[in-house]
């Protein structure tokens, strides 16, 4: 048995389609771990959902930021109204089943070798701690009341982790971290103004990986949403989000054996567009 991760692919169906026949993919024997980000600014989200889902035990998803708004925008007209890229998931006739699909995904992968998350870690999270904030969201939101907590999690505060966090802060943290993260100082204060290239960033600042001392720097992390720093081997971690959506690549790493990078081209109608500084999630 196979096991690939796969970076953001955001939409981007056919490429998805093309990567999985360029690595021989067989569903019945591989599987799937994908770095979150499924959805949105590429033409096929609704496909991408669709078929993803029906890989069943063959795929495994992290949640991303923009399957975050995807779950948002089924619930909160004003984020829907912000997120034309998602209404052709919005007015489906089985958006209620992706939904409920996709609230399910965990925000946090794991095996005996690597993990898989989409954006990052604090640097005072180890393995344990990691998996404890990791299924507090999740239950979050696979509860009754996850619609109340999607309407309260935008926002950039609380920006750093402190044992003391409680209620909707410390659930908005713990997503901002599995979702958004990509530089932060020294304490593990999170910077969400800054998405370029490693070296773009302020002097304070520093990549989520690079931070000194940090609690997680034995775990083999897998990680995607970070475009601009393009494939990236280093500090016990892999980023594989290549840039699909903007021209770039759409990147497999295998994972059963040696780490193994398999990447394909991808001419996207975006590939001459500027990647978008992120903007919060109160934005959305």
């Amino acid at each position: 048995m196979a096991i690939y991760a796969i970076g953001d692919i955001q939409g981007c169906y056919d490429d998805l389609r093309r990567l999985l026949d360029a690595i021989d993919f067989n569903e019945h024997n591989d599987v799937l771990w994908i770095a979150g980000d499924l959805v949105n600014r590429g033409p096929k989200s609704l496909d991408a959902l669709r078929f993803v889902k029906g890989l069943g035990d063959a795929a495994v998803m992290v949640l991303g930021n923009h399957d975050m708004h995807l779950l948002a925008a089924s619930c909160t007209q004003k984020v829907a109204d912000k997120k034309n890229d998602l209404n052709q998931v919005l007015i489906a006739p089985d958006c209620d089943e992706l939904i409920e699909w996709l609230r399910f995904r965990p925000l946090f992968h794991y095996n005996d070798e690597y993990c898989l998350l989409h954006a990052g870690l604090p640097p005072q999270w180890d393995f344990e701690l990691t998996k404890k904030m990791a299924a507090l969201a999740e239950e979050t939101l696979r509860g009754s009341d996850y619609r109340t907590f999607l309407q309260q999690m935008y926002g950039n505060k609380p920006s750093q982790w402190t044992d003391d966090l409680r209620g909707v802060a410390r659930l908005r943290f713990i997503i901002n971290t599995f979702t958004r993260m990509r530089y932060c100082d020294v304490d593990g204060r999170m910077d969400f103004n800054n998405n370029g290239p490693v070296g773009s960033q302020p002097k304070n600042l520093l990549p989520w990986f690079d931070v000194p001392n940090r609690k997680n720097a034995e775990m083999r992390v897998v990680f995607g949403h970070w475009s601009t720093l393009g494939y990236y081997e280093g500090h016990n971690c892999y980023g594989i989000d290549t840039g699909c959506l903007w021209g770039g690549q759409l990147t497999a790493l295998r994972l059963d054996k040696e780490p193994q990078r398999i990447s394909i081209d991808c001419p996207c109608s975006k590939k001459n567009e500027k990647i978008p500084q992120e903007r919060p999630f109160s934005d959305a």
